[in-house]
């Protein structure tokens, strides 16, 4: 009988809450996701094996070597090596084998040594898969503990195809991520984009077939997952889609490759480094390789060392207080010429903010590569609770006619629901604010209700009229009825900082004139 997604959530979650009493929730990941894909891996070799016994009855009549091609060209996609072969300890690098010496010490040391022979057995598939793996160390977890989550773990049924769904496999991944973001909060919450976000930005993209999708920041992977998830929805096949990330955190990485396994894609290419510092994709003469699709969320006003002298750089270069526009700049490098798209989640500081921010803000729309500006509810994410926004980019020369020299504002602000620990976004929610995003509209002054509602408003915007407000994107500057809604703490705050800087610059100038003109006494 098929194995229902609400019983493999259970028992795997069981095997979670085993780690309790060793460590918190944010460092469940590290632990639960290597061995749930060791388990699925040991599982898929062990019923591909079995299939080619069966199905080759007069195996015996051939050597060792003969039956290790056949089975490893007809029926295995990978290889479950031995470890400390030729030895008394010789055993397959197996789930099941190493679950056999649970009551034996050195229980981390064998699952590690097990882990590290997959990687090396399988370099152009698994190199690196497992992150680093200091929770084998029994300084890190004793092997009690672990020998009672491999166990728990173990009454999950066989994770192999013959059992489960790639759907279902995926979907208990896709829980367990959003579970330890739930009770875990801004630690988790780093790597993972809630469900709803990553879906609107999917969307408004919508990737196509045989496309290339990028994503800069990567964390787990889902923003990959559900682009080919919604060419699959949408009857296509989200396969053909190349899937391409780069993620600076090495055990992030893995989780991302083991996600994007667990969905059943292959096709895809995730790299460790500093996306900044190190972009990993590149062209043969060394240049920023350009993709069709590129989406993110990247950390927000990360503090970074500014580029000294980076093709990247467009208008300016992004102060070392905050790293927002340097990612954007990043990825409009990414686009494709003919028909890249980018979509990125941000702070609502990019829109205004001032100083070298504002120069790279308006050499972006003096070169009509700003596509649209969505502002989204405040509270949506698991590691912060500041208002963001989706900018949306397409490269240069390849936007529709009646997008060109202008900016489309959206306010979904006030479209959400309030959930436990934060607010989501609705089905419905994402599908209006994406057919507002797709809809006409002329760049009158009153913003367009485009669904009836009351809880969205969109305008298009001309470029000569955000130049006249000083290339400021805010959206209360556009959609009037955004301006109240809009004017949480962190953006005042922002605002304010700004606004103070300006006056002390003013002040420090007035006060130089006076001096020389020796009039004194207005520094009191």
């Amino acid at each position: 009988m098929a194995v229902t997604q609400q019983e493999i959530e259970s028992r795997l979650w069981d095997a979670a809450d085993e780690l309790r009493v060793a460590m918190p929730e944010a460092q469940y990941s590290s632990v639960i996701f290597p061995l749930m894909f060791w388990k699925y891996l040991s599982d898929t070799w062990e019923h591909q094996h079995q299939q080619f016994l069966a199905e080759n009855k007069g195996i015996d009549n051939l050597s060792a070597e003969e039956a290790h091609e056949i089975e490893y060209r007809d029926y295995q996609s990978f290889e479950i090596p031995y470890i400390h072969p030729g030895t008394v300890r010789e055993r397959r690098a197996s789930w099941s084998s190493i679950l056999a010496t649970i009551t034996q010490p050195g229980l981390g040391k064998r699952v590690r040594t097990s882990l590290q022979a997959i990687e090396t057995a399988n370099p152009d598939k698994f190199s690196r898969l497992f992150g680093s793996m200091t929770w084998t160390s029994e300084e890190v977890l004793s092997g009690e503990v672990l020998a009672s989550v491999m166990q728990a773990m173990d009454r999950t049924p066989k994770m192999h195809e013959g059992n489960m769904s790639h759907d279902v496999l995926g979907g208990a991944y896709e829980y367990l991520l959003k579970r330890f973001s739930d009770g875990s909060g801004t630690r988790a919450g780093q790597f993972f984009t809630p469900r709803e976000v990553v879906e609107l930005i999917v969307e408004l993209l919508n990737p196509k077939a045989f496309e290339s999708v990028y994503d800069p920041t990567c964390g787990s992977g889902g923003m990959l997952i559900a682009s080919a998830n919604l060419l699959k929805a949408r009857g296509g096949r989200g396969y053909t889609l190349k899937l391409n990330g780069q993620e600076a955190v090495l055990d992030t990485a893995g989780v991302a490759r083991m996600n994007l396994f667990m969905h059943n894609l292959t096709q895809f290419q995730i790299e460790v480094g500093d996306t900044l510092k190190d972009p990993r994709f590149k062209k043969p003469d060394g240049s920023i390789a350009q993709f069709d699709v590129i989406l993110a969320n990247p950390p927000y006003s990360l503090k970074w060392k500014p580029w000294t002298k980076d093709p990247r750089v467009i208008g300016g270069v992004a102060p070392q207080s905050s790293a927002d526009w340097a990612f954007v700049q990043h990825m409009i490098a990414s686009m494709g010429t003919k028909k890249g798209r980018a979509g990125v989640v941000l702070p609502h500081g990019v829109l205004f903010r001032g100083g070298q921010e504002a120069a790279i803000r308006r050499r972006v729309l003096d070169d009509d590569l700003l596509e649209a500006v969505i502002g989204l509810p405040a509270n949506l994410f698991y590691s912060t609770s500041i208002p963001t926004c989706i900018l949306v980019f397409r490269a240069s020369g390849t936007k529709a006619e009646e997008r060109r020299n202008g900016v489309l504002f959206i306010d979904a602000s006030m479209r959400f629901t309030k959930a436990k620990n934060r607010n989501i976004l609705t089905d419905t929610d994402i599908a209006d604010v994406v057919t507002a995003y797709h809809s006409n509209f002329s760049s009158e002054s009153n913003p367009v209700d485009p669904d009836g509602d009351g809880g969205l408003a969109a305008r298009f915007v001309l470029t000569t009229e955000i130049v006249a407000n000083g290339y400021d994107l805010h959206i209360g500057r556009y959609i009037k009825q955004a301006a109240a809604a809009q004017e949480d703490l962190g953006t005042l705050i922002d605002a304010y900082n700004i606004a103070r800087a300006e006056r002390q610059k003013t002040e420090e100038r007035m006060l130089a004139v006076l001096a020389a003109a020796g009039i004194e006494g207005f520094d009191e």
